[in-house]
């Protein structure tokens, strides 16, 4: 994870470019909306028959995502492999706890 988001960042341009955070937190709204807007075009037009979504260019999309959150977290000092690993914890502890369909972020 971590040689990925290296790679990424050499193609993001410098953290301290005048609004770059905010640059980067709406790219990867954009991106997210991308995939809702697909899927909600599989849902209208193909009865959410998600079989029949373009596994091709989802696989783009979810690229374009993870570029934003491996800047985004570089631009807090953050490694990707940290966020991983965190968030695989937190799930963890979850599912241990039985709160996995829960609600709030600290259940």
């Amino acid at each position: 994870m971590n040689d990925y988001q290296q790679a990424a960042l050499r193609t993001a341009a410098p953290r301290d470019k005048h609004n770059e955070l905010f640059h980067l937190l709406l790219g990867l709204v954009g991106e997210t909306g991308e995939i809702a807007e697909k899927a909600k075009k599989i849902v209208r037009d193909k009865g959410s028959d998600f079989a029949q979504w373009d596994v091709g260019d989802i696989t783009k999309e979810l690229g374009d995502t993870l570029w934003y959150v491996a800047v985004i977290a570089d631009y807090f000092d953050i490694t990707l492999e940290d966020v991983a690993e965190l968030n695989i914890a937190k799930l963890a502890d979850r599912r241990r706890r039985g709160v996995l369909g829960g609600n709030g972020d600290n259940r």
